[in-house]
């Protein structure tokens, strides 16, 4: 063997055996991290749907709800309140966003207004897109206490009465997306619901 054969050979070695350390270094930082990061998505969750059912003081039961043509399911937070049907608080999404996905959670009363939404992770541009959180600008208040059944959800520019962003149309188009995903779970899960009583 060659003075470069082996010289070779001791990189090859070298390398392999730095990569099997940092291997095992991402797999433990990953085993002791993973419980905080979901105990922390679980307690965003849960302050959203505090936020979007305000006066709500019950029972939850958790339902996953996959729409005709959507890849991914929708999660309903069913509230009941004294063993009545209370409303719902959705946990929805939109792939339709300026920076790919954002979720949102909506809560509907029983008839299917909306009484709040309160985003939980969004990534859009700073001081345009970012305004579909209510901390940012009054975007938000114009879905309070509409109900899509009613209420156009489609930004004005499309023929809806949702007024948009302005500079900011695809994020506007991707929050009413994502409440219209939200909507339609609240009514299969409320249709369902109808047809066991």
């Amino acid at each position: 063997m060659g003075k470069k054969e082996s010289s070779l050979l001791k990189l090859i070695i070298s390398l392999t055996l730095i990569t099997c350390v940092a291997a095992v270094a991402l797999s433990v930082v990953y085993m002791v991290t993973k419980k905080p990061i979901e105990q922390s998505q679980q307690s965003n969750k849960n302050n959203a749907i505090t936020k979007v059912l305000p006066d709500f003081k019950g029972d939850i039961k958790t339902q996953k709800v996959l729409l005709e043509g959507d890849k991914d399911s929708v999660t309903v937070y069913v509230a009941y309140q004294n063993g009545k049907f209370y409303g719902a608080a959705v946990e929805t999404y939109t792939d339709k966003a300026y920076s790919g996905t954002f979720s949102i959670m909506v809560g509907f009363d029983a008839k299917g207004n909306i009484v709040e939404t309160e985003v939980i992770q969004a990534n859009e541009t700073p001081g345009l897109g970012d305004k579909i959180d209510k901390a940012k600008s009054d975007f938000p208040l114009q879905f309070k206490g509409k109900n899509p059944g009613k209420f156009n959800l489609k930004v004005k520019k499309d023929g809806g009465e949702v007024d948009a962003i302005t500079a900011a149309t695809i994020s506007s188009r991707a929050f009413c997306d994502a409440i219209q995903r939200a909507y339609n779970s609240f009514l299969t899960i409320k249709e369902n619901k109808n047809e066991q009583n």
